[in-house]
């Protein structure tokens, strides 16, 4: 069995977290884990099923939708079990979560730990009407809201470190250094992305780095937008939804983003997305939209 990563933490937010995790990971029966995405809910997940008793048994993340339409099955669980995203969850799917909760309370297994994660919080959720209130507090009796990378930057250091290290390790390369002025660049950036978007921005440097050493010129830091919606967008749950969500306009929003990772470059945009270049310009001029398995788009540019 593979061991758990560390989750790094010296900011007292984070030290906080991993203490309550301490000390009720042996008794917990359901817990909630609640933040941004990319904020590290997957990897406490994994804390908390390391330090418990179950530790020895298997740990399974599954989106729960997916795992409510073709798993859900009381009699078989046993270890730890993480459903992804339950703030997702259409009204259906909440009752079903419900029944099984109710299940598994009434006859609790001897083996299992349901933790179940959400970008917002589920009693926020229920008091605007949009979750069953009995299926949230049930679920949030014991919850562990995980802050933004925004909020304790005096981890930033410390996660950068690692990540370099496991990055370095993957492709097989010695472990890049910071020059100076990088570490400054990456603690004023406020990562909307979180962890998440910091591993990708480090990862990017490190392959296009070919001295070995991040320079502050090499990190591509997205600009941060503003909180409050964009034209058409729409607020649901606290996240801003686009007021176009055809597939098309779900395909233009994200080659927008791949570009302006990429610089503008495209190029290496078209690379990254799989289609040609001649098709990525088309797609930027509006005559044509990229159709889900054509051959064209599989077609990567030289």
């Amino acid at each position: 069995m593979l061991a758990c990563p560390p989750f790094v933490c010296v900011s007292a937010p984070l030290r906080r977290l991993l203490l309550q995790a301490e000390i009720t990971a042996s008794r917990l029966q359901f817990a909630t884990l609640e933040g941004e995405a990319g904020a590290g809910k997957h990897l406490f997940a994994q804390t908390l099923h390391s330090r418990g008793s179950l530790a020895n048994l298997p740990f399974k993340r599954r989106d729960a939708r997916e795992w409510l339409a073709t798993e859900a099955d009381t009699a078989v669980l046993s270890g730890t079990l993480y459903l992804d995203r339950v703030d997702l969850l259409a009204p259906a799917g909440q009752g079903l979560l419900l029944n099984i909760v109710k299940i598994l309370q009434d006859a609790p297994p001897s083996k299992f730990l349901l933790l179940v994660s959400a970008h917002v919080s589920l009693r926020h959720l229920a008091s605007q009407g949009h979750f069953l209130p009995d299926l949230a507090f049930r679920l949030s009796a014991v919850r562990f809201p995980l802050p933004p990378l925004r909020e304790h930057r005096e981890d930033i250091a410390p996660i950068t470190q690692v990540l370099v290290d496991q990055i370095c390790r993957r492709y097989q390369q010695p472990t890049a250094a910071l020059a100076n002025g990088t570490l400054q660049r990456l603690l004023q950036h406020s990562w909307p992305g979180n962890v998440r978007e910091l591993a990708s921005v480090l990862e990017s440097a490190i392959l296009d780095s070919t001295t070995g050493v991040i320079r502050p010129a090499d990190l591509v830091l997205l600009p941060v937008r503003e909180t409050l919606p964009a034209p058409g967008e729409r607020q649901v749950g606290g996240v801003a939804v686009p007021g176009d969500l055809t597939l098309d306009g779900v395909i233009r929003r994200h080659i927008q983003l791949v570009l302006e990772l990429n610089r503008g470059n495209k190029l290496r945009a078209a690379k990254q997305l799989g289609i040609s270049r001649s098709t990525l310009y088309r797609i930027i001029a509006g005559e044509t939209m990229v159709s889900v398995g054509s051959v064209e788009d599989a077609e990567i540019a030289p």
